[in-house]
């Protein structure tokens, strides 16, 4: 039995101060090809070391709102990641409640 492989590549533009301009990511099978985004973050679990690593990019002319709304999409995203992972309600319901108090305390409409 042959193993599928399914690659997703990030391509990140740089200024001479080495400050992302532009980001672009691709994902053949699920036909994005060169498409561009503001902000992106990617943990990955290192299970050797128990740590997670992370990149946390965002271009230079992000604008602050737009930051905002992804953070909190980002953490409801989190919040239903963590259900079906761990199927635990009661946290989930307080990931949840947090969520709802950083949309409302940012003044970010749902």
């Amino acid at each position: 039995m042959s193993n599928i492989t399914s690659k997703i590549e990030l391509t990140v533009e740089l200024d001479a101060n080495r400050v992302p301009e532009k980001l672009q990511w691709t994902a053949e099978d699920g036909g994005i090809t060169n498409e561009e985004a503001k902000a992106m973050m990617l943990s990955v679990w290192d299970s050797k070391t128990q740590e997670t690593l992370r990149i946390d990019l965002w271009i230079k002319d992000m604008p602050v709102d737009e930051m905002k709304v992804f953070f909190h999409q980002t953490l409801v995203a989190m919040s239903d990641t963590f259900h079906r992972a761990t199927q635990d309600e009661k946290m989930t319901a307080t990931m949840k409640d947090f969520c709802d108090y950083f949309a409302e305390k940012l003044e970010i409409k749902k």
